[in-house]
């Protein structure tokens, strides 16, 4: 079959080739034809080593498709059915589930080092378990979850990361308060998702902050009151905190720079909420003092800090509902072999999510 593979990490291209093949069905798995994936900031995040992935691998982990075939003993779905792909899936008996954090779970990390396919005779893995960059991919029946027929499958990938992670760290994690004012740093796909969350929540005022213009622009149609540049936020704090900063301010970028930016522009006993995937060896530093006498809180956000099988139902009755704009984020769709000028999009902050159609 089709897929776009990355040879080694740090190059910028993916080859796309069709000799690759899906593996590891049977008991409890299932084959899943894949037919949009969106791609992530994530997946760069991956290819560059910002991300910790073991390489040849297909990326792509934002998936949504079709059921060709199930294994013994699985239960949840069958042949024909539609599916968006969960990258992160819960086992249900691990501490962190037990407890209710099913997005704790690291079920799925602990499999990180198994291949989900092979070319010539050799391994090649699938990014966070999953690979959606690819026309089929084999996984767990728990990773396969069930979409209504009224949702597109464009729209079922997005919810599968990136709306997921938006909604929820203003609803779930921040739980931004009615008549509060928010700022929000990096305006892509999970940016905008974050924007319309706090829209949903009540915020009344949200700036948008974001270096490329196009961002800015697209930000005003999903919930942001204004959008500035990076270098505006001081006036923008000013104006509408007289400022003593926001009430809650989210990074949605993943570098400490953009974290202590954020954590400077909250408010004394405001909310900085970390929604960015960041590098290891990348660390933000706070002073005792200031961690103490201002009293900030900061939360970290991991996949919107919700169950994630009620976090896509909430997505899916919030678009059902005309209370949250999906399909506009999507602003390029390209096939399979238009992958790496999607992927230059994305760096150069041209597109706000692109779609790969299979």
């Amino acid at each position: 079959m089709r897929a776009a593979v990355l040879q080694e990490t740090g190059q910028d291209t993916l080859d796309v080739v069709d000799d690759v093949t899906a593996v590891g069905f049977g008991p409890g798995k299932v084959r899943i034809r894949i037919r949009a994936t969106g791609l992530c900031h994530s997946d760069l995040s991956a290819m560059s080593g910002v991300l910790p992935q073991p390489a040849p691998f297909v990326p792509g982990h934002e998936g949504a498709g079709e059921i060709l075939d199930v294994g013994e003993g699985v239960t949840r779905v069958k042949p024909g059915d539609r599916v968006l792909l969960s990258w992160l899936p819960a086992c249900g008996t691990c501490p962190s589930c037990r407890r209710g954090q099913t997005h704790l779970c690291l079920a799925a990390f602990m499999n990180a080092g198994t291949p989900n396919f092979a070319r010539h005779g050799g391994e090649v893995f699938g990014f966070a378990g999953t690979g959606t960059f690819a026309e089929e991919v084999i996984v767990g029946e728990e990773c396969a979850v069930p979409i209504p027929d009224d949702v597109p499958f464009d729209v079922a990938a997005l919810i599968g990361c990136g709306v997921t992670t938006g909604l929820g760290a203003a609803i779930t994690t921040a739980d931004v308060a009615a008549g509060s004012s928010v700022a929000v740093i990096g305006c892509g796909g999970v940016g905008v998702s974050v924007l319309q969350g706090a829209r949903l929540k009540g915020a009344a005022q949200i700036v948008a902050v974001d270096p490329v213009p196009a961002r800015r622009e697209a930000a005003l149609r999903f919930g942001a009151t204004e959008a500035v540049a990076p270098d505006g936020l001081g006036d923008a704090r000013h104006r509408i905190t007289a400022g003593e900063g926001f009430d809650y301010v989210f990074e949605v970028v993943g570098t400490s720079a953009t974290a202590r930016t954020a954590y400077e522009a909250t408010r004394r006993g405001g909310t900085l909420c970390v929604v960015g995937a960041g590098a290891m060896e990348d660390f933000f530093q706070v002073n005792m003092f200031e961690l103490f006498f201002d009293e900030k809180r900061i939360l970290p956000s991991m996949y919107g800090g919700g169950d994630p099988a009620a976090s896509y139902e909430r997505a899916i009755a919030l678009w059902r509902a005309g209370r949250i704009d999906l399909g506009s984020m999507i602003t390029h769709r390209v096939p399979l072999s238009g992958i790496n000028d999607a992927l230059h999009q994305m760096r150069t902050g041209a597109a706000l999510r692109t779609c790969v159609e299979l």
